[in-house]
């Protein structure tokens, strides 16, 4: 019998420190020639998460459990070092430090608040305290909806601004987002009142229509950027990496969606 737990920490662990090995290459793209020890730092950690990424792919569902406890561990450490990089580079900018450097404060901000994320949850599932089925929703959307509004907001910005439609498609996507990260924050607020099984069915089938627009929006991007067919300074690696992320979230409210069914049945 595959042991839950397993396979719960092997796909966030697959997942995610491909993404913390991603970011380590954008923040090192984006720095400046002279900035030598923070290169150094992101090429270093680049490495951490390959081996993590690869050793990863090692285990499987048949793994005993403690070996996993063990390896969540060590991940654990690895992403809380790298969360602390995260906002080591963020204070610098926002300190003026960096001076010319090309990374964006708050992209530096959402790397690292996908960090902490990861870090939170290989915590969850080291101590088995995952949050209950109505707040994990509640709290999972709000969290992927600030992520996806961040993205839209990076497009637009790194877009050329000739490519006038696309710009406006980008800004239309951040201001949706936006707003339904508004009304999940309202959501989250009015708790325990708001966690009824119709109020959150019909929250998570709003949120699905907009990000699959959204990942749709984002494949179409990236397949444009990989052909060169627009203008843009937007990386292939990053366009491909926001369009994962939007299917990630997908198949998060996916879950939900089946676990209300089974709940409600």
């Amino acid at each position: 019998m595959p042991d839950a737990f397993v396979i719960r920490s092997l796909d966030e662990i697959q997942f995610w420190s491909r993404i913390m090995k991603e970011h380590s290459l954008f923040l090192r793209l984006g720095f400046r020639c002279e900035d030598t020890t923070l290169i150094q730092e992101a090429n270093q950690f680049y490495s951490i998460f390959e081996a993590i990424e690869s050793k990863s792919h090692t285990y499987n569902a048949g793994t005993d459990p403690q070996t996993i406890l063990r390896f969540n561990a060590e991940v654990h450490t690895a992403v809380t070092h790298i969360w602390a990089f995260k906002r080591k580079v963020l204070g610098l900018i926002l300190r003026c430090q960096l001076p010319g450097q090309n990374n964006f404060p708050l992209l530096v901000d959402h790397v690292s608040r996908e960090a902490f994320y990861f870090r939170n949850r290989l915590e969850q599932l080291n101590t088995g305290q995952l949050d209950a089925l109505p707040d994990a929703i509640i709290n999972e959307n709000v969290f992927f909806l600030r992520i996806m509004a961040d993205h839209a907001k990076f497009i637009g910005h790194l877009l050329d601004p000739s490519e006038r439609k696309l710009v406006d498609q980008a800004r239309t996507f951040s201001d949706e987002f936006d707003q339904l990260l508004n009304q999940a924050r309202d959501l989250d607020s009015m708790r325990p009142q708001s966690q009824t099984v119709p109020l959150l069915d019909q929250f998570l089938d709003q949120n699905r229509v907009s990000v699959k627009s959204l990942r749709d929006f984002k494949k179409t991007a990236r397949d444009l950027i990989e052909a060169c067919r627009i203008k843009s300074i937007i990386h292939p690696l990053l366009a491909d990496h926001v369009f994962r992320e939007a299917e990630h979230f997908l198949h998060i409210i996916d879950l939900f969606e089946g676990a209300l069914v089974s709940k409600s049945g």
